[in-house]
């Protein structure tokens, strides 16, 4: 950790040495304005997960209060952030000897928090101060300290289909909040923009915090990333799109057991260091026409590095088209369709690590029924969205997930949020590569401008991997009901 922000203070040395001499502000209606903020989100869940024969269905609260201050001036600002998650009812019967593990997240936040069923804890989630104007130059800033980011998110599209697509299909693929988690975490850093008409610049170096599935946030770990964009819009009038390209490089220090598809004995004897160059671009388009709005999503990513003492070499990609024609105008459709496919390791004794990997993500967005992520997976799904009332959006989605290559693991997970965690979990393909068939549907109802109900259930019908591992019941359910509500 100390090395890692020995590298990064001379560029906020220069930053802040470069920052103009404070300007009377004229551009805010009410400058350093103290500005206060809190919200609630709490979520009853049930999962049914495969079947061991000897675990049943469970349900859990899981809540998380965030309390904000912050102030605002023409090149400075700052925020500070506490959340206080907890957990109620956690169940003592979600883990299952080892190839069967953790039965749903009920377990996750169960082994976590020490074995206990209830937990809670104050921590700051966030703390930073934002220089502004650097060096006069309108539309660049510094970020420094305790912050959230979310790669993908560099511009805010001001088409709606688009800012739709970021939202769900792009953001977090790589780098994310872990935000739909009772916890989440956040990143201690710095975040620097240069935002011009031709384009925005965007680079982070930070080191991810503790959290996710333990309510302790206070904590760092010893892992972090450097990442750098390049983001703009393109087309105009009826046809309009996004273009990023960007580079990250992750490196993990901790001396733990990596989760691959290797022998125990070879895994075991490999506590060498991660270290991961990721190169990848996204591209969005929306076209405008008599029958409808259509959009087409590319996203890929192509990795290098070292696994441990092995190689690295891995890629992922993602093509998606969608359209929302003009029929049905009381319902809004909005169809799309896509595959993606994230590389696995098709030989464990080669010497070379093929499985696509996914660093620090939000997966949740990608796998609404989190049994799965995007390593070792191939994944063809159709999705069908709703919108009866400008308040109320009802999806549905179907996905038909195998594994990219038999001879890996079925893996899950979203990255480190713990020291002595790996923060992925694999079991075993026993060879096959038909994993589950998942139908889920979501209903989101914004109540005011400051409640929302959201409920989601989805079922998963298990292939031959599920049930090699659940030979008692390949078939999984999960459901919630979510409330966010915004206190002030």
């Amino acid at each position: 950790m100390r090395r890692f922000f020995v590298l990064l203070f001379p560029l906020v040395a220069i930053a802040v040495a470069q920052t103009a001499p404070p300007k009377p502000a004229i551009s805010l209606s009410k400058p350093g304005k103290f500005v206060t903020q809190a919200t609630l989100r709490t979520r009853l869940e049930n999962w049914d997960w495969f079947g061991t024969g000897t675990s049943d269905p469970y349900s859990f609260l899981g809540a998380i209060a965030r309390f904000s201050l912050s102030q605002q001036w023409e090149q400075l600002d700052w925020q500070a952030e506490l959340a206080l998650p907890f957990l109620l009812g956690l169940p003592e019967n979600a883990i299952a000897p080892a190839p069967q593990g953790s039965l749903g997240l009920g377990g996750n936040y169960y082994s976590a928090n020490d074995r206990s069923r209830n937990a809670a804890m104050l921590f700051l989630k966030q703390g930073f101060l934002r220089f502004k104007n650097l060096g006069g130059v309108t539309g660049q800033s510094l970020r420094v300290g305790r912050f959230e980011f979310l790669d993908g998110s560099e511009l805010t599209p001001k088409n709606a289909t688009l800012a739709a697509l970021k939202a769900t299909r792009i953001n977090m693929r790589l780098l994310g909040h872990f935000g739909w988690a009772d916890v989440g975490r956040s990143f201690d850093g710095v975040h620097y923009v240069l935002q011009k008409p031709r384009g925005t610049i965007t680079f982070v170096g930070a080191i991810p915090t503790r959290g996710v599935f333990q309510t302790d946030g206070w904590g760092e770990n010893t892992a972090g990333f450097g990442y750098l964009s390049y983001a703009k819009a393109t087309g105009k009038d009826k046809s309009v799109g996004e273009l990023r390209l960007f580079g990250l490089y992750y490196h993990d220090w901790r001396r733990i057991v990596k989760t691959d598809n290797r022998p125990a004995q070879l895994r075991n004897a490999d506590l060498a260091n991660v270290g991961i160059w990721t190169w990848g671009q996204h591209y969005l388009h929306a076209v405008e026409t008599h029958a409808g709005t259509f959009d087409i999503l590319t996203w890929a990513a192509l990795q290098h590095g070292r696994w441990g003492r092995l190689e690295h070499r891995a890629g992922a990609i993602d093509l998606e088209a969608g359209m929302q024609p003009k029929l049905l105008p009381a319902l809004r459709p909005w169809l799309r369709g896509g595959y993606f496919h994230g590389s696995g390791d098709g030989n464990p004794l080669d010497g070379t690590h093929n499985t696509f990997f996914q660093v620090l993500p939000t997966p949740r967005p990608f796998a609404r029924f989190p049994f799965f992520n995007l390593m070792n997976n191939s994944d063809a799904f159709g999705m069908l969205l709703v919108r009866p009332h400008k308040a109320v959006t009802v999806g549905t989605e179907m996905h038909s997930l195998r594994l990219a290559r038999r001879e890996d693991q079925w893996l899950q997970g979203g990255g480190v949020f713990q020291p002595w965690t790996f923060g992925y979990i694999g079991r075993p393909s026993n060879g096959n590569s038909g994993l589950a068939t998942l139908w889920d549907t979501s209903v989101d109802w914004k109540v005011n401008t400051r409640w929302s109900l959201t409920g989601y259930y989805g079922y998963a019908n298990g292939k031959r991997v599920v049930s090699a591992i659940y030979p008692k019941g390949k078939n999984a359910q999960f459901g919630y009901l979510e409330l966010n509500v915004k206190l002030w």
